[in-house]
């Protein structure tokens, strides 16, 4: 029961911080958001290996939140990255989704936080729009600030360190076979994280489709 309570906790704190940021326009920095992660989707993880291990007639004392903490983070920076970069997953989804909820993922939060002064990425944020050529251009500005990649570089390690935490207790192939299954979805898009159009150009790009809405702050 203290594992469920504990983890439920830890769960709602994690969801309330995220929605917190969100509704008030809120950049968190890297680490603030990490620790939401590990509260929000770790929380679920951690909630299924401690019910296991409190019914485990093995392994009822062997330390599983590092392994498990590093798959909640890979799990959901992976998503961040996809949902902002992979155009197959926004063939089934809404193209860059968490621009329209105006969600602080893990890339965007990079890209804020690299040039504060700049508030082009907060006023789309704020928008919560639909459009797709200011989603495109918005796109443009993480790619170009080398945030697309920074979460790419930070998927890979992360995929490192589970493989470390695996090895330390013992292996587990099946594990390590969805995690490379996972991993080969995010190597498909590598080209799209590199810098391509400068945002300059990709202003004069959006011509009448953005200058309709009036409300890109070109800080």
């Amino acid at each position: 029961m203290s594992v469920f309570v504990s983890e439920i906790l830890n769960l709602h704190r994690g969801q309330g911080q995220d929605i917190y940021w969100r509704d008030h326009i809120k950049c968190p920095s890297e680490d603030e958001y990490c620790k939401m992660v590990i509260d929000k989707t770790g929380g679920l993880f951690r909630l299924a290996v401690g019910l296991m291990q409190a019914f485990a007639t093995t392994n009822k004392k062997t330390d599983f939140i590092p392994l498990v903490n590093s798959l909640a983070m890979y799990f959901q920076i992976r998503d961040d990255l996809i949902n902002l970069a992979d155009e197959e997953y926004m063939k089934s989804k809404s193209f860059c989704e968490d621009l329209t909820e105006g969600k602080f993922s893990f890339p965007i939060i990079h890209c804020v936080q690299k040039d504060t002064s700049d508030t082009k990425l907060i006023s789309i944020l704020k928008q919560r729009t639909e459009d797709v050529d200011i989603k495109r251009y918005a796109q443009g500005l993480l790619r170009d600030a080398g945030s697309l990649r920074y979460t790419r570089e930070k998927c890979k390690s992360l995929k490192k360190e589970i493989i470390g935490h695996v090895a330390s207790l013992g292996g587990n192939e099946p594990l390590l076979k969805l995690v490379e299954i996972l991993d080969i979805q995010v190597e498909g898009i590598d080209k799209s994280v590199l810098p391509s159009t400068p945002v300059n150009q990709q202003i004069s790009q959006l011509g009448k489709a953005s200058a309709g809405h009036g409300q890109i702050d070109s800080t």
